[in-house]
């Protein structure tokens, strides 16, 4: 079984206080443990995919300019790393086994040649981590269930704006997409 870490969103503008649609307080809480999973599937030998909101700045045919404020403005700081995960990805980002990949929409999927590059490298298992729970790493979650693969979902380092909506996201993950979420 050959893994992938998916590691979506985790920037400035999701999780710092003052980030443009932060979940605040919950997406700050797995900083540790995102950083621990990244590093330990860097150790592993896993690919590692840097998933990452961009979005043009006013881009008024963007369907999200309808429901969230700017965030994720391609050229700006609120589109970095955030944290210990900032650190991790610059020790390791020169690896041949580390991609970033600029997403426009909530699916890493979606756009992009995430799964051909999963393909290419027989990646049989997806481990999703980041934010938000219910909207991107949820969105990313059903395109690899519907791609046929295999999905673990770490609890401790996916975060929501509301415990309401991570508790649904993690409850959809297990019981209608058949993922392992590791508790």
């Amino acid at each position: 079984m050959t893994k992938a870490l998916i590691s979506i969103d985790y920037t400035y503008d999701f999780v710092a206080d003052d980030g443009k649609l932060t979940a605040g307080k919950p997406a700050q809480a797995i900083e540790e443990a995102i950083a621990a999973i990244t590093q330990k599937a860097y150790g592993d030998g896993d690919y590692i995919f840097f998933a990452i909101d961009g979005h043009d700045e006013g881009d008024e045919f963007h369907p999200e300019t309808k429901l969230f404020p700017p965030h994720n403005i391609k050229g700006t700081s609120g589109r970095d790393l955030y944290g210990k995960l900032a650190d991790v990805y610059e020790k390791i980002k020169d690896n041949s086994r580390v991609f970033w990949m600029d997403k426009r929409h909530y699916s890493a999927f979606s756009g992009t040649d995430l799964d051909i590059r999963l393909r290419e490298r027989r990646v049989t298992t997806v481990v999703l981590t980041g934010v938000l729970t219910d909207i991107c790493v949820l969105h990313t979650a059903i395109d690899a269930y519907n791609l046929g693969y295999d999905i673990e979902i770490p609890a401790a380092a996916v975060a929501s704006l509301t415990k309401e909506n991570h508790q649904f996201a993690l409850g959809h993950f297990q019981n209608v997409l058949g993922a392992k979420v590791i508790e």
